[in-house]
């Protein structure tokens, strides 16, 4: 189950996703392809490690995506990021209003040994 914070950030990812899969003329015409990553993207953010606490992926010190994944979403996220803030406001300055929190401290367990 998860909380507020991360249903936001799904909801945010997801409409980026749709954005740039329906208006860019990059997007990638496979059948199910965006569908596949917004499932990756929410997946991942189940199992983060900050969970309410999470940063914004991008000052995240543990990246969790797999590279040509990660270097997708960057992709999706520099071409519908600025379109956001037509389309879906609220989320667009929540979400830089996220994106300006400190990043916490690793959890205990996933610090590296001494």
């Amino acid at each position: 189950m998860s909380g507020k914070r991360i249903s936001r950030e799904k909801e945010t990812i997801a409409k980026m996703i749709a954005l740039y899969e329906k208006r860019c003329p990059q997007a990638s015409q496979d059948e199910g392809h965006y569908q596949a990553l917004n499932a990756y993207a929410d997946k991942r953010l189940d199992r983060c490690i900050f969970g309410e606490e999470k940063p914004a992926c991008k000052q995240c010190p543990v990246h969790c995506y797999q590279p040509a994944r990660r270097e997708e979403m960057k992709q999706v996220m520099r071409w519908a990021g600025p379109r956001m803030l037509w389309r879906h406001p609220i989320l667009t300055v929540r979400h830089l209003i996220d994106d300006r929190r400190p990043v916490p401290e690793l959890p205990e367990k996933y610090r590296p040994k001494k």
